[in-house]
């Protein structure tokens, strides 16, 4: 019915093996309670006896008002041969009845001593009924163990069935979030989970066609720019130089589409890193270092580099390849965008949900109604084929970081890229 790897059948099996030593421990309890009751009862009772005899006393008290006090007991004066003062109860069996005896010391001058016996082959008998009772009522119990176990491992598998059942009727045109709300208490983190996957999927599939589209666009371009090009050279003769000059423009048309072609095969690489072995890293660490690296870019092109940097060190666990690419491509449209003799920020900060990086630059700032993480967007007149911040929003998804893109609202133009790094994955250093 289930296999060695069902969580189910593992939860049938140790619950009911649980009850049923419930079961059975409880029953057990119950049965020698009952039974060692009974015979404390009998002792006492015989016990009496003895000792009414041994102080000259009536059998039984005259306030009991028993009738049967006196059925099935037999008394006898016993002498032994050796003195024994302890008072001994044994039962004994003969001809399927069971009598319960007990020896009282009456006088150990002459070694004389009481031999009450009762029969209590009917309390036997009763406490057989109970025994048997108790096992019918454990079987019973039993069998409603495994009917329970079994509904309860269904209804907890359930949720499970449900989320699968939603998921393998999925595809990539019809990817829909799980509602939460409708899932038990315990699997409200899986579906937020699964919502946060479906919606890196929604993103891939989105991004994917509009790479492959844009791709499509941004080659056949050029390639009909090259064609035209050279069906216009073949329309007449032409000088040396006029055709060299003509070569040249081929080639720069051809160069732009091995950039573009290179930048493709950056989407695959990220793709490769992305399956990178993660490594625990000081992330300021990381990008004091970036800062240093573009620090002399941006005085090469009269600029400014300006570097705030909080907490001193905070460490965290993720492929750094990834980090290096979203932090550079912040930087590199920060300082291509920014006039001369303005300044690009480097920032970060802590906060309630872990390190916040900003990259401020005093360029033109953005449209908002353009989705520059989209494959091929661009904005401005500056060269570019469109693939980077693509590749940015990609790594950060990797990452399982948030990447925004924001004007700024300090009363000067420009724009503020951050990436939001979770705590989960990462802790701060204590300072020095």
């Amino acid at each position: 019915m289930f296999s060695k790897r069902s969580i189910r059948r593992n939860f049938l099996f140790q619950l009911i093996i649980a009850s049923a030593s419930l079961i059975f421990i409880f029953s057990s309890i119950l049965y020698f309670y009952i039974e060692n009751s009974i015979y404390d009862d009998k002792r006492l009772e015989l016990l009496q006896h003895a000792q009414n005899i041994a102080n000259n006393k009536s059998i039984a008290q005259r306030d009991t008002g028993a009738t049967d006090i006196f059925l099935n007991l037999d008394i006898e004066v016993i002498f032994l041969q050796k003195k024994h003062s302890n008072i001994d109860l044994y039962e004994t069996t003969h001809k399927r009845h069971t009598y319960l005896t007990l020896l009282y010391p009456y006088n150990l001058d002459d070694l004389s001593y009481l031999k009450v016996t009762k029969d209590i082959t009917q309390t036997k008998i009763l406490l057989d009924k109970i025994l048997h009772y108790i096992f019918m009522i454990n079987i019973a119990g039993f069998l409603l163990v495994i009917i329970y176990a079994i509904a309860l491992s269904k209804m907890l598998v359930s949720p499970v069935k449900t989320l699968s059942t939603k998921l393998s009727n999925m595809n990539e045109n019809l990817i829909r979030p799980i509602k939460t709300e409708e899932l038990p208490e315990e699997f409200e983190p899986l579906g937020l989970t699964i919502n946060h996957l479906i919606a890196r999927i929604q993103n891939f599939v989105k991004y994917q066609k509009e790479l492959f589209i844009g791709t499509a666009h941004e080659l056949k371009t050029p390639l009909a720019v090259i064609k035209l090009k050279n069906q216009v050279t073949l329309i007449k003769r032409r000088t040396p130089e006029e055709y060299i000059e003509a070569l040249k423009i081929t080639n720069k048309t051809i160069d732009e589409m091995n950039i573009i072609v290179s930048n493709i095969l950056n989407v695959g690489r990220q793709e490769g890193a992305q399956l990178e072995k993660s490594a625990q890293v000081d992330v300021i660490a990381i990008l004091k270092q970036k800062a240093d690296d573009f620090k002399l870019l941006a005085e090469n092109e009269n600029k400014k580099l300006l570097i705030d940097l909080e907490p001193n060190a905070f460490m965290a666990t993720l492929q750094v390849s990834l980090l290096n690419q979203i932090i550079q491509n912040f930087l590199q449209n920060a300082l291509k965008f920014t006039p001369q003799d303005k300044s690009v920020t480097l920032k970060s900060s802590q906060d309630d949900i872990g390190l916040l990086i900003e990259v401020i630059d005093e360029g033109c700032g953005i449209d908002d109604s353009i989705d520059l993480f989209a494959p091929f967007k661009r904005q401005g007149n500056k060269s570019g084929v469109g693939l980077g911040l693509f590749l940015a929003k990609s790594a950060a998804d990797a990452l399982g970081a948030k990447i925004k893109l924001k004007n700024r609202k300090d009363g000067i133009s420009g724009t503020i890229a951050s990436l939001q790094l979770n705590s989960k994955l990462s802790c701060i250093l204590p300072r020095k």
